[in-house]
């Protein structure tokens, strides 16, 4: 049975909503600090913060501090033991464990039972929502989605808590509904090992009516083509020939579109965005021409915005979204029903439109190499990888760049360690397409190429096939919403997977 045009118009009133955010965008951020606010004034940080004498955004932008996960993480371990009314009210059982870029191993952000609904769930939904008020021919509810999570376990900093990859928080706490319309079963969408999931996923899945599938593009793939090898099959649009949607998020998707495309290879076949963090739900790409999102002004979320050259002041001034400007890059604040209060999130965004409010993700803040003042942006390299596969015909698994500061001939590059899925014909021309998009992507880069006399060249070092997957399963995190750090202005990381790679 088809429920699609009946579950199409259940949710048409959320689609009314979002259709006036281009008018409404301001008044719903007002609504969402104020009930913030007033959510807030009976927790131990309200009260250190004087909640109760906030009356407006300037009164909140001048009491409360600017956060990052240094700042909260007392208040979280304190949270984690078990004590209620810390960040939010109540007690908070689950934390997503992000692995982020600071100096911590781990990230534990609070997923309070209203930040579940009002920040997670809601942008789901959502999704749902835009898709089908666009695609008016489709058959989603007439089959079921694939939905890829990770796993949760128990905090071993306290049994008062329990944590996990906030895929996996979520598929727990679904409303059973949900689960006539999903695969796998929940015991095997929660196993902790990455391996024995996806071939377990595939097991379970290759005889389904599969119309969607959701999750982390990189490990998506590694399901997909578990899926082809055990049913035989060349291309997954013959294994599931209603197949007709991808839902993706958590890393660009750029460098894997084409590979996507021909695995799958059907001209059903759609491609949503979301940015879906650990800290919430912010945005959607509503439509499939535009690769910019559509800001969710209207969840559990107040959003400001940090210029990205006041980023390093001991002061930077934020502001909120009625004064961004297109083209400019921001580092992210929020404030969330999950007690992160004007948080440094670590991602940094570009408005293409403000009416509705619209952006690009260009990285984050602490993701870049600045060693020569080339300040090369992860979307950069995204795109420049995208455009070397494309004109090369490879495609690739993973890759990670540092700088080389200074060899024995006293030349200064990038070094990219690459894993190619299917390698192209000639590694020169691949790099030389790459070097040369980067120069015209960036200015800066450009500039310190100039002749070679900054920068030379960038060296690619090609990586043995799984070496990434065996480096993330070498930290405990292989699988779920983990990924490998792109861009970096150290060498420690690419060192010791360098070294990993030529291990006999």
């Amino acid at each position: 049975m088809n429920l699609t045009p009946t579950i199409r118009a259940f949710l048409s009133f959320r689609v009314r909503t979002i259709n006036q955010y281009a008018e409404l965008a301001q008044s719903h951020q007002s609504n969402v600090l104020k009930r913030l606010i007033i959510s807030g004034r009976n927790t131990c940080w309200g009260k250190l913060y004087h909640y109760r004498d906030i009356s407006c955004y300037d009164d909140f932008r001048k009491t409360v501090p600017i956060s990052c996960y240094d700042d909260i993480k007392p208040f979280i371990e304190r949270m984690r033991k078990g004590e209620k009314n810390v960040l939010w009210p109540g007690k908070i059982k689950w934390y997503a464990k992000s692995s982020g870029t600071t100096h911590y191993k781990s990230k534990y952000i609070p997923v309070s039972n209203q930040g579940l609904n009002s920040l997670h769930y809601v942008g789901g939904l959502d999704s749902i929502a835009l898709y089908l008020n666009r695609e008016k021919n489709s058959r989603l509810f007439q089959g079921k989605g694939l939905i890829l999570g990770g796993s949760y376990q128990s905090d071993s900093y306290s049994n008062k808590s329990i944590t996990g990859d906030l895929s996996a928080i979520l598929i727990d706490n679904i409303n059973p509904l949900v689960n006539f319309f999903r695969v796998p079963d929940k015991k095997t969408a929660l196993i902790a090992d990455f391996e024995e999931k996806s071939k377990k996923i595939a097991l379970q899945t290759i005889n389904s009516n599969v119309t969607n599938i959701s999750g982390v593009p990189s490990w998506m793939m590694g399901v997909l083509k578990q899926v082809l090898e055990i049913s035989g099959k060349e291309y997954i649009g013959e294994v599931w020939p209603n197949f007709e949607v991808f839902f993706h998020g958590g890393v660009s998707f750029a460098p894997y579109r084409e590979q996507y495309k021909r695995i799958i290879n059907s001209n059903k076949m759609r491609f949503m965005e979301t940015y879906n963090a650990s800290e919430g739900f912010f945005g959607i790409q509503d439509d499939p021409d535009d690769n910019s999102m559509l800001l969710m002004v209207d969840y559990d979320v107040f959003y400001e915005f940090i210029p990205l050259a006041e980023l390093d002041n001991a002061n930077p001034k934020a502001i909120p979204l009625a004064e961004v400007q297109l083209g400019q890059t921001y580092a992210m604040l929020i404030s969330t029903s999950c007690g992160l209060w004007r948080y440094l999130i670590g991602d940094t965004v570009k408005f293409t439109c403000t009416k509705p409010y619209k952006f690009i993700i260009t990285g984050r803040t602490n993701l870049f190499i600045n060693t020569f003042g080339e300040e090369l942006m992860i979307h950069n390299t995204e795109r420049g990888v995208a455009e070397a596969c494309k004109l090369t015909k490879s495609h690739i698994t993973d890759y990670t760049v540092a700088p080389v500061f200074m060899d024995d001939n006293a030349k200064c590059r990038h070094q990219w360690l690459v894993e190619f899925d299917t390698p192209p014909e000639s590694l020169e021309r691949f790099s030389t397409i790459l070097d040369n998009t980067l120069q015209q992507l960036n200015s800066d880069y450009e500039a310190k190429r100039f002749k070679d006399i900054t920068l030379q060249p960038l060296e690619i070092i090609v990586a043995r096939k799984g070496l990434f997957n065996e480096w993330l399963k070498s930290k405990g995190k292989l699988g779920g919403q983990h990924k490998v750090p792109r861009l970096s202005n150290s060498r420690e990381l690419i060192e010791e997977l360098i070294k990993l790679n030529f291990q006999e």
